[in-house]
């Protein structure tokens, strides 16, 4: 009787520890869910302290161009750190010193340049690590290299929120 007795105790207890051990999975699992979840609804959000990535193109149809915007456009907030990634792809003529277009900051009221906002453009990709301005208001980007005759008409609406 002893040995019945002992064999459903440690059926039992294996029983037991595998419910346990299925819990702890199925935590697990839910734990590892949720991570993902949220994981990928906050990954287009900066992380905190780090400055906000916006890409654009410099067209070589002398346009700026802003992915899912059919007239291109970037808002931002006042004083925030962003990072420029801008593509510059080679119009028809460009600068001596192999810029092909050019991203100037002018405030709209006067048109006068903001500091720190005279960028030149080589072919390909490159990043600037910029600070909005921090004067609320509407501003215009335009390209400051002749890159084609219809370079007039390479400018964007650049807005700064309080």
């Amino acid at each position: 009787m002893m040995s019945t007795s002992t064999s459903m105790t440690s059926t039992s207890m294996t029983s037991t520890s595998m419910t346990s051990t299925s819990r702890t999975r199925v935590h697990a699992r839910a734990a590892a869910s949720l991570a993902l979840f949220y994981g990928l609804a906050f990954a287009s959000l900066p992380a905190r302290g780090q400055p906000r990535v916006i890409e654009l193109v410099a067209d070589k149809d002398s346009r700026y161009k802003v992915a899912g915007k059919d007239k291109p456009s970037i808002t931002v907030k006042a004083g925030e750190a962003i990072v420029l990634r801008i593509t510059a792809r080679r119009g028809k003529s460009w600068n001596r010193d192999g810029s092909i277009h050019g991203f100037s900051l002018l405030r709209a009221k006067d048109r006068s340049k903001v500091s720190g906002w005279d960028l030149l453009l080589k072919p390909g990709t490159q990043e600037f690590q910029l600070t909005a301005p921090t004067e609320a208001g509407d501003y215009e980007v335009v390209c400051t290299v002749i890159c084609s005759e219809d370079h007039e008409g390479m400018h964007m609406k650049f807005v700064v929120e309080p």
